[in-house]
Formats: C-alpha cells, structure tokens, sequence
C-alpha cells in the first residue's frame, strides 16, 4: 500500500527520501543542526533539491561541516571553494559560512549548545501545525522573524525569516508535514 506524502516531495527519489528519513524531525545535535543551517544558507535563492543533489559535494568540501575547521578557513580554503564545481560556489555565502561557524560557537559557549539556544524559542517542544496542502504552508512566521533577528544581531548572515523558517522545518522545531502525509504523526 502506498503511503500519503507532502506534495512537495513527490516524483524524486532523493527528495523522496529526505522527507521520509529526515524533514521535520527534531534534530538537537549541534553538528547536525550546523550543517542544516548551512545547507539552507547556500539555498536562499534556489530550490532545496539543489542543495540536496550537492550535499555530498558541501560536506567533502566543507570538512564535514566541521564549524571548528570551517571558522579558520584562510584565503586559499575559500579560493578553493570558489573552484569546486560540485557546489554552489557563491563568494558572499562561502564567507558567510565561515562567519557563521564562528558565531555558532560563540553561541555555544554562552548556552552551553546551538541546541540548548535554538530550541530555547519553542521552549524545547516542537510546534506541530495543521497543513492540508503545502502550498498553504507559511514560509516565514513570527517566531522566525524573531530567531532570525536574534542570529543576525549575533553575527550570522543570510539567515532571513524564510532561511531560518526552512531551518525550523528541517529540524523539526515546526512539524509542517500535511496532515495526510504518514509522517505527520511519527515526528
């Protein structure tokens, strides 16, 4: 029997797959929640399945999303960057990275975790909303309004509402799978 999924999704194996394996579930690990951010960094402006057809290519070229390797890229790492053909090769994005890993650890140092900081604005509970189509779905809400003037005002860039909103999706800090799909109710 076939399964009900989120519109959005459907008609790609690997689109397929990460809405299966991975959207929308709550993600409290700061490595794991480091290479989301800056996965939807690079996607501001493209679609998310750009990003994820290179996100084998991002993690080879970016250490694994290491944010401590990553916040001491020097001239020749980024120029390097800017050559590798298997990413999206965006100079403002590229130094943003590095900029954002710095300022991810600052922010682990002040909460103890980016986990401990990020999920403080959903009181560590995941708000699961009632979407009947994703076309419906919000891109940005207040509370990403709010989360991304916080992380701007603490030194990251390209982290807008609708980046940050993205984020919130993919880690599960909003569960905006469609009430028919059969994840809504697993995460």
């Amino acid at each position: 029997m076939k399964k009900n999924k989120c519109g959005w999704c459907l008609g790609d194996a690997l689109y397929e797959a990460y809405h299966d394996l991975e959207w929308g579930v709550p993600v409290r690990d700061d490595p794991t929640l480091f290479e989301f951010l800056i996965l939807e960094t690079f996607q501001a402006g493209l679609s998310w399945i750009t990003v994820l057809k290179k996100r084998e290519n991002f993690r080879k070229a970016f250490d694994n999303f290491d944010y401590k390797k990553i916040a001491i890229y020097d001239q020749a790492k980024i120029d390097s960057l800017l050559q590798n053909a298997g990413i999206i090769r965006n100079k403002l994005k590229i130094n943003a990275t590095i900029s954002n890993a710095v300022a991810f650890m600052k922010i682990q140092e002040e909460f103890g975790s980016f986990s401990n900081y990020i999920w403080g604005f959903v009181d560590g509970t995941p708000i699961k909303n009632r979407i009947e189509n994703y076309n419906e779905g919000p891109s940005t809400t207040d509370l990403s309004d709010i989360l991304s003037k916080d992380l701007k005002k603490r030194g990251f860039k390209f982290v807008g509402s609708t980046v940050i909103y993205a984020h919130m999706q993919a880690t599960g800090m909003v569960n905006d799978h469609e009430i028919s799909c059969f994840r809504y109710h697993q995460v």
